[in-house]
């Protein structure tokens, strides 16, 4: 049986994990290992800022996967906001190939992908 870390707070306890899924604009096949990287630092920072964790973060030339335990605090679309406005700005700075991609200070599609993980632990 796997042990859970339920996460405490002066009236609640929680465990709350979310899956996000980032796509390049246009779907571009423009990210490569040396993104995954620097993306996963800079996610990683952004999700200590909000009192969360990126457990894992993952992808391909054209995605990017992450796994976010965050508390009942945090509003997702403000955490979302600031994963995408961080990590593009970011990443077309540190890496010239990017700035070129697109003609705008672009990195990311407007859309992104946000689902609930886990379910009720058995004890």
């Amino acid at each position: 049986m796997q042990k859970y870390k339920i996460n405490r707070s002066r009236h609640a306890a929680f465990l709350l994990h979310v899956h996000l899924v980032f796509v390049t604009k246009y779907r571009r096949k423009i990210l490569g290992e040396r993104h995954y990287a620097a993306f996963h630092q800079y996610a990683g920072e952004i999700c200590r800022d909000f009192g969360a964790e990126l457990k894992e973060s993952h992808g391909d030339l054209d995605y990017v996967h992450m796994l976010i335990e965050y508390p009942p605090t945090v509003q997702l679309s403000v955490l979302v906001n600031s994963l995408k406005a961080v990590t593009s700005r970011r990443l077309r700075n540190e890496f010239l190939d990017l700035r070129g991609a697109y003609g705008k200070a672009v990195l990311w599609s407007r859309s992104y992908f946000a689902g609930s993980c886990g379910g009720a632990p058995k004890w």
